[in-house]
């Protein structure tokens, strides 16, 4: 049977190459807005950051994502970040 290729992507922030599947895509729009996408096919500009709590408060801190993106974004939408991943890190310890 034939392996298949897993696609690798590299996190923002710690600059470690990555599966797709243990990383969250941050994505800006046309209109300028951000969200995160779980699908991972939402179109914009994407950045991933690792499924790690202490890498987003890393990110919150020195405002990487901010630096990436080119826009100025808020304390609101860090913490809605920091609370998705967390909830993805228990998930995926079960």
């Amino acid at each position: 049977m034939k392996t298949r290729k897993i696609p690798m992507r590299k996190c923002v922030v710690s600059n470690e190459m990555k599966p797709k599947k243990e990383l969250v895509r941050i994505v800006k729009n046309q209109a300028g807005e951000i969200a995160i996408d779980p699908t991972g096919r939402m179109n914009g500009r994407g950045a991933y950051v690792s499924l790690e709590p202490a890498l987003v408060q890393k990110a919150w801190k020195q405002h990487i994502l901010d630096k990436h993106l080119e826009i100025a974004i808020s304390d609101a939408f860090y913490q809605e970040l920091f609370d998705y991943v967390e909830h993805q890190k228990a998930r995926s310890l079960l």
